[in-house]
C-alpha cells in the first residue's frame, strides 16, 4: 500500500490543481463553473466513469461528510480512515475551498450554504455525457447500492432508478441494497429492463443448490483498440447485514479465488486492462488487491468513502489502484488508463464533486424525474416538522439523524434503550429545514422497516454492541462485515475500538447506573434481519416517526449519544 515519492508527488500536484480550479469557478454560472471546472483533458486510450451508492437519489441534495472514520491498527492514519483537515493534507486540499467541503465535514453548514447542493441525476447526466463526448469509447460504472435509499425507489420497486440509470447511460453494474428487493425481482430487472443494454455482474453470487452463477462474471469491451476486462464483486456480506430470506437460493462471500481464476481467463483471453467494479467496502478492496494478482484498478464502492487519490497496492503481479468514489450522487470519478505494449503504463484520476448549482441540468434527465415524482409529489413534500439543528447520520457512531430516530422511538414506543441500524445512506439537512415525508423516507426507506419493541437482558445488550462493533473494528478486513457501528439511545457506554472481540463494550448505563447482566430492559429497534419480523403485524418505522414528528411541529437540536472513545487519541480518523 506504500506509493514512490514520485507516484505522491503526482497525486499531490493532481488534487492541488483541482482544487485551485474549483477555487476559480466556485461563484461562477453554471455555464462558465461548467466548461471551467468540469473540463479535464482526454488521457490515455480508456476512460472508465464510476458512480456508487447514490442510494437512490434523484435530487440535489446536501450530504455531510463523516467526522469519525476510526482507522484501527494497520488501517490508522491510512486512506480511507482519514478526515478533516488530515484528508486535505494528504490530498493536497487547500481549506476553505469547494474541494475541502465536498471530501469533508469542516465548517459544513457555512460552507453548505455558499456552495449549494451536490447530486441530483440531471447535473450528473450532465456531466457524464460532457465526459463521455471528450473521452470516446468511455465506460460508465455503476458499484451498486442504486435501487434503494428513497421513497419512490421503494414506492416502484426500484423501477425509478432502473429508468434513471438506463437513460444516464450506466454500461456495468454491481449490486448489495438492490438485494433487499428480493431475488426475483433483480432477476426480472437484469433480464429484461437490462437485456442489452447493461452489464450486470456479480462473479461472487452462486446458487446454493448446484453453485451455478447466478449472473455473469465478467464482461470484455473493447475501447479504442484496447481489450478491458470488467469483473464485477458484490457485497459478500448480503445475508448477513441484510435479511436472507431475499436472497434465500443464492449463495455470497469475497472469493479470492474465484476472483483469481477471473482474472486469470480474463487475461488469456486477451484482456490488457482487468478492472474489478467492487462493493466491497475500501478496506477490504485494499486487502483483495494485495492477494490477487492481475488486477489493474478496483473501483470499490459501500463504504460511501470518498477518497481523492487512489491508493497503490503492492502484489506478487505487480501492483493495483484501488479507488471508492462516495455516496448519494455526490462524486463521479473519472480513471483515465494508458496502454503501451499490452499493458498499464500511467492513468490519471480525479474524484469529481457534482456541485449542483455549477452544472446545468440534462433536460431529458430532468423531464424523467418530473414523471416519476408527479403522481406522489403531494405525499413526497408533506412537512412533518420543522428541524432547528443539522441533521445528518455519516459517521462510525451515533449523528443528529441517527439520534432524532433514536429520541422518537423511545418516546412513542415507551422503550427505555433503542438501537438503530449502523445505515450510511440518508441525505443531511440543515438548520431551519422542513422535514417533509421524502427527507425522513431518505432516512429509513427499506422493504424490511419494520419497528420493533423487545425485551433484553444486560448481558444480550453487551453481547449486541460488541458483535456490531467487532464487525467495524475487526483488524481483519475481511471479518468486517460493513455498516457502522449501532446507534444506541438512552443507553451510554465506552468504546475502546483496539481492544479484542469481548473487551471494546465498556461502563454501560442507563440513567448513570450501570447495566446489570441478569436485568432485563424494554429496547426499541426496526430493520430486523429475522424472517419471522416480517409476519409480527408491527408498525413501519416511518409511522412511528411521522406520529412523534407531527407531535412536535419543531424539533430542538440533538444532543447526540456518542461513547466515551478509549485508546484513540491523534488518531487521524477523528476530527477535534
Amino acid at each position: 500500500m506504500n506509493m514512490s515519492r514520485r507516484e505522491f508527488a503526482r497525486l499531490l500536484g493532481m488534487a492541488s490543481a483541482a482544487g485551485m480550479a474549483l477555487g476559480r469557478f466556485a461563484d461562477a454560472d453554471a455555464a462558465s463553473a461548467e466548461a471551467g471546472l468540469y473540463d479535464m483533458p482526454r488521457f490515455g486510450q480508456v476512460s472508465l466513469l464510476h458512480m456508487t451508492d447514490c442510494h437512490a437519489q434523484l435530487l440535489p441534495i446536501h450530504f455531510r461528510e463523516p467526522s469519525v472514520n476510526l482507522g484501527i491498527g494497520n488501517m490508522a492514519g491510512q486512506a480511507p480512515h482519514l478526515v478533516g483537515e488530515h484528508l486535505l493534507k494528504a490530498a493536497g486540499v487547500r481549506s476553505g475551498t469547494a474541494l475541502a467541503h465536498a471530501y469533508t465535514a469542516l465548517d459544513f453548514e457555512k460552507a453548505a450554504r455558499a456552495y449549494g447542493k451536490v447530486g441530483g441525476f440531471a447535473h450528473l447526466a450532465t456531466l457524464v455525457r460532457q465526459l463521455k463526448a471528450s473521452r470516446p469509447g468511455a465506460l460508465l460504472l455503476d458499484g451498486g447500492d442504486t435501487w434503494q435509499g428513497s421513497a419512490t425507489a421503494l414506492w416502484s420497486n426500484g423501477q425509478d432508478m432502473v429508468e434513471a440509470c438506463k437513460l444516464l447511460g450506466v454500461d456495468v453494474m454491481t449490486g448489495h441494497w438492490e438485494f433487499t428487493l428480493g431475488q426475483d425481482r433483480v432477476k426480472e430487472i437484469v433480464e429484461k429492463d437490462f437485456k442489452g443494454r447493461i452489464d450486470f455482474l456479480a462473479q461472487n453470487i452462486r446458487t446454493r443448490d448446484f453453485e451455478d452463477p447466478v449472473f455473469p462474471s465478467r464482461t470484455l469491451r473493447e475501447i479504442n483498440g484496447i481489450k478491458v476486462a470488467i469483473i464485477g464483486q458484490a457485497f459478500p456480506y448480503t445475508p448477513i447485514a441484510n435479511p436472507r430470506y431475499l436472497v434465500a437460493d443464492w449463495t455470497f462471500g469475497i472469493q479470492d479465488e474465484s476472483m483469481q481464476k477471473q482474472v486469470d481467463e480474463a487475461r488469456a483471453e486477451g484482456a490488457q486492462l482487468v478492472v474489478v467494479l467492487s462493493h466491497n467496502g475500501m478496506d477490504v478492496d485494499l486487502k483483495m488487491a494485495s492477494r490477487v494478482r492481475g488486477i489493474d484498478a478496483i473501483l470499490g464502492g459501500h463504504t460511501h468513502d470518498g477518497v481523492p487519490m487512489p491508493i497503490i497496492v503492492k502484489n506478487a503481479g505487480g501492483q493495483t489502484l484501488v479507488t471508492n468514489a462516495g455516496s448519494n450522487g455526490k462524486f463521479l470519478g473519472v480513471l483515465d488508463l494508458q496502454v503501451s505494449g499490452g499493458k498499464l503504463t500511467d492513468w490519471r484520476y480525479k474524484l469529481l464533486p457534482v456541485f449542483s448549482n455549477m452544472l446545468r441540468p440534462d433536460p431529458a434527465m430532468q423531464a424523467l424525474i418530473d414523471r416519476i415524482r408527479a403522481p406522489h409529489l403531494a405525499r413526497l413534500e408533506e412537512k412533518l416538522a420543522l428541524t432547528e439543528g443539522l441533521l445528518y447520520r455519516r459517521g462510525n457512531f451515533n449523528g443528529s439523524w441517527d439520534q432524532l430516530i433514536l429520541d422518537g422511538m423511545m418516546a412513542v414506543q415507551g422503550a427505555q434503550i433503542a438501537f438503530s441500524p449502523g445505515f450510511r445512506w440518508g441525505t443531511t439537512l440543515l438548520p431551519g429545514q422542513a422535514i417533509s415525508r421524502e427527507l425522513l423516507m431518505d432516512q429509513l426507506a427499506t422493504t424490511y422497516s419494520y419497528a420493533t419493541l423487545s425485551d433484553m437482558s444486560g448481558e444480550t445488550l453487551k453481547t449486541v454492541l460488541e458483535d456490531v462493533c467487532d464487525n467495524l473494528f475487526n483488524p481483519d478486513p475481511y471479518y468486517q462485515q460493513g455498516g457502522d457501528m449501532v446507534r444506541v439511545g438512552g443507553l451510554t457506554y465506552a468504546c475502546a475500538p483496539g481492544e479484542k472481540m469481548g473487551n471494546r463494550i465498556q461502563d454501560m448505563r442507563l440513567n448513570g447506573v450501570p447495566i446489570e447482566a441478569g436485568k432485563t430492559y424494554k429496547v426499541a429497534g426496526w430493520a430486523p434481519v429475522a424472517e419471522e419480523a416480517r409476519s409480527a403485524g408491527n408498525k413501519m418505522i416511518w409511522d412511528v416517526m411521522e406520529t412523534w414528528l407531527k407531535s412536535q411541529g419543531s424539533v430542538r437540536p440533538r444532543s447526540i449519544n456518542q461513547p466515551r472513545l478509549i485508546g484513540v487519541a491523534g488518531n487521524a480518523g477523528l476530527m477535534p
